[in-house]
């Protein structure tokens, strides 16, 4: 790292003293309690995707429905940058406390919006564009949330436990997502099926006022972080920390490494666990709603206690060692975990395949996931077919002839005539005929047993991408631009890099008819970001982010700020 001789860019020695142990608790516990809010107010738009693609996206075809619900989903985490921006600005300008407090008043009153917008039924276009309108809002805070709770507790925290504390902040990002899956099995259990579809789904969203009002008591009950106030008092805040985190020597190679090293690597394993996970049980594996939600939510629970250990462990052993061994290991297991799944949760499904697989044969077989009506009879087969989450093979032949499907040796000539609902029930059917169970999976024990497993090993692949990161960051970055500098890079490879991975990971297996191969996204990021952490991230134990240190020197024992 490049050393300044600039007073405005010199860097800020940390206050001195600890917080008392009494302090610590409290820091930790609200700004947990905090996180799991705001992140269970924006992925409980994910956790009822199907749901809210009906309600607000309504097209006729479940494909497109999912998919236009997990467009709404990756804007709001496009609008993420933005809020880092925006609340990175105004944390390094007026302080941690204020601005994540506005952050989680914004998250909490945009969630309960989407919860009393009528339905496109109701009042047509206008409904989707209000839904988007709301997860841009939700994104704008969330931009915000991350970086001010890793900050202050790392800020708080002696730098000998920063990995251990901060981890907190880590697991609660799961304790969102499993707190929405909670809330939403509780909701399926009290209403009605038929309620729930009709109103009973409103009420997670509603909720977010509750939580709204917990979490603003307890930050209301914190103080600044002391790092920041011995700042202010000096006179040493950032004039405009947005374009001092571009300018700050060596801080363009620390932002590069962020981005790409660190939350590219963290962000695709982490959805790809958890969201993708839960999308892959329920959408192509037909596992039944209520059985899936419930072993991702015993999966979630024990995965969170894996990023407090890989914190924990990266005081001694350093942030580099658990991402690299993360990456790695996703790398090699990723496709392994996820065809043990399939097997698991829908055995009949997975043994019809290899036994008797599925080819359509046609001319103009061109299927637009986006579109709501395929152009051709071919195409409208594919879209029957990915429906139904039947995997097949593509042959494409001249002769104009109506699709064909081939399965087990025998062939059916597609009826092109029929209604779109004929032709799919005759199409599954004729698969029915032929081994393939396309109704709702209960899975045995055992086997719920060994799915709760290999959700928890992505989990712990996750954690290990995933549970030094605050820590690591906040150490990257010198103090006065630490809220920007730290938010931009995680929220453009959040925001970006995971928040759509839902999205463009459905639109590869629509477009191929296979239920796996939407992991390659994930696999090409997780490589890619592989070698710019093993390039990039300092080695060694942790230490304080010092000017005209290089990261790649031999580390210095960390002292007390």
């Amino acid at each position: 790292m490049a050393t300044t001789t600039a007073a405005a860019t010199a860097p800020h020695r940390e206050a001195p003293g600890e917080p008392s142990a009494k302090e610590i608790r409290l820091v930790i516990a609200a700004s947990s309690a905090g996180t799991i809010f705001e992140w269970y107010d924006f992925f409980i738009y994910g956790t009822l995707a199907a749901l809210i693609g009906k309600a607000f996206f309504p097209s006729g075809n479940e494909t497109l429905e999912l998919l236009l619900v997990w467009a709404g989903f990756a804007v709001g985490f496009g609008f993420r940058p933005l809020g880092a921006v925006l609340f990175g600005f105004l944390g390094d300008r007026l302080g941690r406390k204020y601005t994540f407090l506005v952050t989680v008043t914004l998250m909490g009153i945009a969630t309960a919006g989407v919860g009393m917008i009528p339905s496109a039924a109701t009042i047509g276009v206008a409904a989707p564009i209000v839904v988007i309108a709301f997860r841009i809002l939700q994104g704008l805070a969330l931009g915000g949330e991350y970086g001010g709770a890793a900050v202050y507790v790392a800020e708080h925290a002696p730098p000998e436990k920063r990995g251990f504390y901060t981890s907190f902040i880590q697991a609660s990002v799961v304790g969102g997502f499993v707190l929405s899956i909670a809330v939403v099995a509780a909701c399926r259990a009290l209403i009605p099926e038929a309620e729930f579809a009709a109103w009973g789904w409103r009420l997670p969203f509603l909720l977010s006022i509750i939580l709204l009002f917990i979490s603003l008591w307890m930050r209301l009950k914190l103080s600044e972080s002391p790092v920041f106030q011995a700042m202010k008092d000096a006179g040493e805040t950032a004039g405009n920390p947005f374009v001092e985190s571009f300018t700050y020597p060596g801080n363009k190679k620390r932002i590069f490494v962020a981005l790409f090293g660190v939350a590219g690597v963290l962000t695709v394993i982490w959805y790809t666990a958890f969201f993708y996970g839960l999308s892959f049980l329920r959408g192509p594996m037909r596992m039944d709603e209520g059985v899936t939600e419930v072993v991702v939510l015993v999966a979630g629970l024990i995965s969170m206690s894996f990023y407090v250990l890989v914190g924990r462990w990266s005081d001694r052993v350093g942030r580099k060692k658990p991402i690299v061994i993360g990456a790695i290991a996703t790398l090699v297991f990723l496709f392994p975990i996820f065809w043990g799944l399939g097997a698991l949760s829908n055995s009949g499904l997975a043994a019809s395949a290899r036994s008797a697989p599925v080819v359509v044969e046609g001319s103009g077989c061109d299927y637009d996931p986006f579109a709501a009506k395929q152009a051709t009879d071919c195409g409208r087969l594919l879209s029957d077919l990915t429906s139904l989450g039947a995997s097949y093979e593509l042959r494409e032949n001249a002769t104009g002839a109506p699709p064909t499907l081939v399965a087990g040796g025998e062939r059916l000539t597609v009826d092109t005539a029929s209604a779109d609902a004929a032709r799919k029930a005759g199409a599954q059917a004729w698969l029915e005929a032929r081994g393939y169970d396309f109704t709702r999976q209960k899975p045995p024990l055992v086997n719920l047993v060994g799915i709760v497993a290999l959700l928890c090993s992505l989990g712990m692949l996750s954690a290990l991408t995933y549970g030094s990161v605050a820590a690591l960051l906040a150490e990257m970055f010198p103090a006065r631009i630490r809220y920007s500098s730290m938010s931009i890079p995680y929220h453009i490879g959040a925001g970006y890099l995971g928040g759509f991975l839902p999205l463009i990971a459905g639109y590869i297996v629509a477009r191929t008819g296979d239920a796996y191969a939407g992991l390659w996204y994930c696999w090409v990021v997780m490589a890619f970001g592989l070698l710019v952490a093993w390039w990039g991230i300092p080695g060694g134990p942790p230490r304080d982010f010092e000017d005209g240190t290089d990261p790649h020197a031999p580390p210095v024992a960390p002292s007390l700020p």
